[in-house]
């Protein structure tokens, strides 16, 4: 079973969609940083953000999911996680909270849940009048074109 099965999410919200990933994944949550464009990069890839003198792709989940698109007033901010490739950030509307999730809340993902965002959710907590949809990180970066080991392009 997953590790976000129980345990802690980190959570955050996407085009209204409440979405998390397991807390030890999380590297850090900051605010909106300028980022450096790259071409040729897949479309989900917003740029590259310096991190304390690390590159760190920036991916958007809006478009990665087949979301709605932002709108540009509003500044995203950035959920960096760990996976196998390196450090990554997601772009997310806002920052939830770290909550606590249960087996006994835990199902697949329904079927009414658009394939495209199935395709990296590893289940669903339900939750006192919402839906967590828990992502899987690597399957996430892996799926979107944009792994890079340290920073590279």
């Amino acid at each position: 079973m997953s590790d976000a099965i129980q345990g802690r999410c980190c959570t955050f919200v996407v085009d209204g969609l409440l979405l998390g990933v397991d807390v030890l994944k999380v590297q850090e949550v900051i605010r909106y940083q300028e980022m450096t464009r790259v071409p040729g990069a897949p479309h989900v890839v917003t740029g590259l953000i310096n991190l304390r003198g690390q590159l760190v792709t920036a991916l958007d989940l809006r478009k990665r999911l087949e979301l709605s698109p932002r709108n540009p007033a509003d500044l995203p901010m950035n959920v960096v996680v760990r996976t196998d490739d390196g450090a990554t950030s997601l772009l997310v509307d806002d920052i939830g909270d770290v909550i606590a999730v249960d087996r006994d809340t835990f199902e697949r993902p329904p079927e009414t849940v658009d394939a495209v965002i199935r395709d990296v959710v590893t289940g669903v907590h339900k939750l006192e009048g919402r839906l967590l949809l828990v992502l899987d990180v690597d399957a996430l970066v892996a799926s979107s074109g944009a792994a890079c080991r340290d920073g590279e392009t």
